[in-house]
């Protein structure tokens, strides 16, 4: 059960990532696509995730009808895959690998980065990762930063979920290993 000093802490938290919102390139993140608390009708359990590719919106349920909102960019057309998932493993700067189907899509792109890119600023993987699992199976689906936050609100990735790196640490500091994502 959500309590008021919960809901003020999460509220103060947020209001905390409006000022941090901007990025090194100066690119300063629109209003309504800041992180807020937000009460939603959907029947969604306290603790999940819920990815809604149609709106563009990630929501952490805090409790019963409350939920953190972020905006995310989701995958291009053919590529976001839907899903009941878990996740299994939290990385700060993670390192990157494209995949063979990515490599394949766009070798111009990825094929330089075969072997991998490590974590840092310039990764596409940004700040944090959160991996998502079907089962003991590493889907290759994460939900994790971007350092190219214009792509918010879109559909241009090659399947996963991204947010803004400030928005991805403070979801990332939330979420304990074993939590439902769930992409409708």
């Amino acid at each position: 059960m959500i309590t008021r000093r919960h809901f003020l802490n999460t509220a103060a938290a947020t209001a905390g990532l409006a000022a941090t919102s901007a990025n090194a390139q100066g690119f300063l993140i629109p209003e309504q696509q800041l992180p807020r608390v937000v009460r939603i009708d959907r029947d969604y359990a306290t603790g999940e995730i819920h990815v809604e590719p149609s709106s563009f919106k990630l929501y952490w349920m805090i409790g019963p009808g409350l939920a953190m909102e972020y905006s995310v960019g989701i995958g291009r057309a053919g590529l976001y895959e839907s899903g009941d998932f878990i996740i299994q493993v939290k990385k700060e700067w993670p390192s990157w690998t494209p995949t063979p189907a990515m490599i394949e899509r766009s070798p111009a792109s990825y094929a330089q980065y075969a072997d991998g890119m490590a974590g840092g600023i310039n990764n596409p993987l940004g700040a944090r990762a959160l991996y998502l699992f079907s089962g003991n199976r590493d889907t290759y689906l994460r939900i994790h930063g971007t350092n190219a936050p214009r792509t918010i609100g879109s559909a241009v990735s090659n399947g996963c979920v991204r947010l803004v790196n400030s928005h991805i640490s403070d979801l990332y500091n939330r979420v304990p290993v074993n939590t439902r994502a769930v992409l409708h």
